[in-house]
């Protein structure tokens, strides 16, 4: 079984999709071929954003009091936590994913894309480092096993642009306009970060 996943680096629901997919697994018999694909909620974003307060942008990009943004923020974190994640979204420097985004795909043709997407959603979203900032990723994804020549060569130059706008062009063709977004076995959909249960489902429907 192969299950592609589009996520965004900077996706709260993708982290703990990413967990509820991971808890599915353990429940799941059969071996299954995760395939983590590139998606970008915000490609014009700066590599790093000017320091306005999280509820302060979630505010203004939905048009919302910043009380009712800061609400939507512990929801998430609260949720976050029932699923063994923590989050620090007071503290998060939100940007740009494409290089993160290039990182992981790095770590793909290494067989470790996982821990890869891992150490980078860790640190932003629990450790609030800004990985839209290339130094940042040269320094994290080395401690998810690449070599820190090859990512610091991938960030010097467009080593896998292509492939990360692969990623983005089938998600648009497939018509996800949110993520996490799971396709299983390129005929079964599943789009949230649905609880571990409805995975499971999918999974053996699939099979």
């Amino acid at each position: 079984m192969r299950i592609e996943v589009w996520a965004d680096i900077v996706c709260p629901w993708c982290y703990i999709g990413k967990r509820r997919l991971e808890s599915a697994l353990a429940r799941f018999s059969q071996p299954v071929d995760i395939v983590w694909r590139a998606f970008e909620l915000d490609p014009n974003a700066k590599p790093v954003r000017d320091e306005v307060g999280n509820a302060e942008r979630l505010a203004q990009k939905y048009r919302i009091p910043v009380e009712r943004a800061q609400m939507m923020i512990d929801r998430v974190t609260a949720m976050a936590a029932d699923d063994g994640l923590e989050f620090h979204l007071d503290r998060a420097r939100s940007g740009n994913s494409f290089d993160a985004h290039r990182v992981v795909h790095l770590g793909r043709e290494h067989g470790v894309a996982p821990a890869v997407l891992e150490r980078v959603m860790r640190a932003y979203f629990s450790e609030g480092e800004a990985i839209g900032d290339r130094d940042v990723l040269a320094r994290i994804a080395p401690e998810a096993g690449l070599s820190p020549d090859e990512v610091r060569d991938v960030l010097a130059t467009d080593r896998y642009a292509t492939d990360v706008r692969a990623d983005e062009t089938r998600a648009h063709e497939l018509g996800i306009t949110g993520v996490p977004f799971f396709l299983i076995d390129e005929r079964l959909a599943v789009s949230g970060a649905q609880p571990a249960d409805v995975l499971v489902a999918a999974m053996r429907k699939a099979a």
